[in-house]
């Protein structure tokens, strides 16, 4: 059992550096520590989650959460509707504002490692009512991607066992049982399992990167050394839309709201801060290796695929209008126009990794975001209690009982409707974004206002607020026009064609509800946004302090111990940058 999980009560007298009484909105009483946030400061240890994710675990899981089914299936409907450089520019820019919401974030999180995550920050440095809504809609997301996820990781079962011989349901039950029994088995048992299935993923990423460069270069069966032909015919750029330059313009946006939403869930290392050994230390590191792990993943893996396939192949043509599983890759298209048979089977093995990993953590973050909620008493309170390994089994339980909904899946009827709720809640990644980054500024506001200087962070945001800033209204604009193809004009036509009502009502219901929750708690509650010179930035500080002190302690007793030191150090600046 970790040592972060013992009941604290700090006081002004305990230390000569504490911080006076504070009251503001989101503490209206002098405080010692809020009995709303932090683990060390739970009301009993019956509400503690155990801090036993190890650096390791933080650092796969901030990768792992990242790579999904939308990179290594979603690039190829952007590819097929943009064309290789529209994809490239448009993954670049979205991976460095991803980049910027991750340093905002670990700033954030190293400075005070909240059990709430980053819904905490949103209610003690701008307002509650930002921070109720931050965690419904959060929480939404995640309660309707897992069940996405199971039904996923049945149909790629399909490759191999049709539903003419299997029902789907069998597989989604078997799958559902599995990941909520290594839920409950505690957070420890969830970081070392999710560790090796990132890892997993990892490697399946790397070989295909390896294998798109040998066929870029000519070492396939057809030894046909492609290099940058399809980016001269067809083209760099697929017009989408209109003809020209407005065309090409935008299909480099087309690409990247898809960009966007093939990123969604690296921000969710924010959830793991109250369960994290040496936060202060691992989260840092776990967000400064994003950007390398970003330009690796993301950027070459897609600058490689528009090198291999054409975007008018009608072999990718079929792929993405495929469901999931290999049929729907587009490297599987790659390794087809090049004649290697065999792999396709494989590939789809990688895939169900993928999934399955997703589907994991997906419930892993439904059950600690309601957690969340209820130590803030913004939801039932018997949602906030653990078990003796510190999992909140209530909240496990009600977003596995949720889960469930993927059952509906089984009736190929009732596909449709669950592919628009889906889009309903994928509005609600990028409002995370947005919420993250809101926080940021405020939190950088409150500092200034009360003259705590840069130097006493343990990680910095290298761009600071402007950074924020700038990544905050390119994500507002990304949410505003993620439809946008419904106002635009049919290519070659001056005519609208017909409007998509069900995809645009579905593309942007998310927003009016995020903000009439925020608007809805403010009437009922009658909160105030947070003055950054009364903001709460020390509440519960100082327990974590003392614990990471003890924590560190402990640690340098057993490294001394220890004969490995050095080749720790040559793993964390050798393969550990990508692991």
């Amino acid at each position: 059992m970790a040592i972060f999980n013992r009941t604290h009560t700090v006081n002004s007298s305990s230390s000569g550096s504490s911080p006076p009484p504070i009251k503001n909105e989101y503490n209206e009483h002098p405080y010692e520590v809020p009995a709303t946030d932090t683990l060390a400061t739970a009301v009993g240890e019956s509400e503690n989650l155990h801090r036993d994710l190890k650096a390791r675990h933080i650092t796969m899981i901030a990768i792992g959460g990242a790579l999904g089914t939308g990179l290594i299936i979603g690039t190829g409907a952007a590819l097929a509707r943009a064309g290789p450089a529209a994809v490239f520019i448009s993954y670049t820019i979205v991976g460095f504002l991803v980049w910027l919401v991750m340093t905002a974030l670990g700033e954030m999180a190293t400075w005070l490692p909240l059990a709430s995550g980053f819904t905490g920050y949103a209610s003690r440095f701008v307002d509650p009512a930002l921070g109720f809504s931050l965690g419904y809609t959060y929480w939404f997301k995640y309660i309707i991607t897992t069940p996405n996820q199971l039904t996923a990781a049945a149909l790629v079962i399909q490759y191999w066992v049709p539903r003419e011989k299997v029902n789907p349901g069998v597989f989604i039950a078997v799958f559902l049982v599995v990941i909520l029994a290594i839920n409950y088995f505690g957070v420890k048992f969830f970081g070392e399992f999710e560790f090796w299935l990132s890892s997993l993923k990892i490697i399946v990423m790397v070989a295909v990167i390896l294998l798109s460069l040998v066929l870029a270069l000519g070492g396939g069966p057809d030894h046909d050394r492609k290099g940058f032909r399809y980016w001269d015919n067809p083209g760099s750029f697929k017009a989408y839309k209109a003809k020209g330059s407005l065309g090409r313009f935008l299909a480099v946006w087309s690409t990247m709201v898809t960009a966007t939403f093939a990123y969604l869930g690296t921000e969710l290392v924010g959830v793991t801060v109250g369960e994290a050994q040496n936060p202060r230390r691992n989260i840092p590191r776990a967000i400064k290796l994003t950007f390398y792990r970003i330009l690796f993943f993301y950027v070459l893996s897609v600058f490689l695929l528009g090198m291999i396939v054409p975007y008018d192949s009608k072999l990718l043509a079929f792929a993405t209008k495929a469901s999931t599983g290999a049929s729907a890759s587009p490297f599987v298209v790659a390794i087809k126009l090049a004649g290697i048979k065999g792999l396709p089977g494989v590939l789809n093995a990688g895939i169900l990794i993928f999934v399955f990993s997703a589907s994991n953590s997906d419930l892993y973050i439904a059950s600690r975001t309601i957690y969340g909620l209820a130590k803030e008493r913004k939801a039932p309170r018997f949602l906030a209690r653990t078990n003796k390994n510190g999992v909140p089994y209530n909240a496990l339980f009600l977003s596995a009982a949720i889960a469930c909904i993927a059952f509906m899946n089984c009736s190929d009827d009732s596909k449709t409707v669950f592919g628009y709720f889906v889009n309903l809640v994928s509005i609600f990644g990028l409002l995370t974004w947005i919420s993250i980054l809101v926080s940021h500024i405020y939190f950088v506001r409150a500092r200034r206002a009360q003259n705590i200087p840069d130097s006493s962070l343990v990680y910095k945001a290298p761009l600071g607020i402007n950074g924020s800033y700038g990544a905050l209204a390119m994500c507002i604009l990304i949410a505003l026009t993620k439809n946008f193809n419904v106002f635009t004009h049919a290519s070659g036509t001056e005519t609208y064609g017909k409007f998509d009502y069900k995809n645009f009502i579905t593309g942007y219901l998310g927003i009016p509800l995020y903000l009439f929750m925020i608007l809805g708690y403010k009437a009922i509650k009658k909160t105030k946004g947070v003055d950054p010179a009364t903001a709460d930035l020390f509440g519960g500080k100082q327990a974590i302090d003392d614990e990471e002190a003890e924590f560190l302690a402990n640690l340098a007793a057993r490294r001394n111990a220890s004969t490995h030191k050095k080749q720790r150090k040559i793993y964390e600046n050798s393969i550990g940058m990508l692991f």
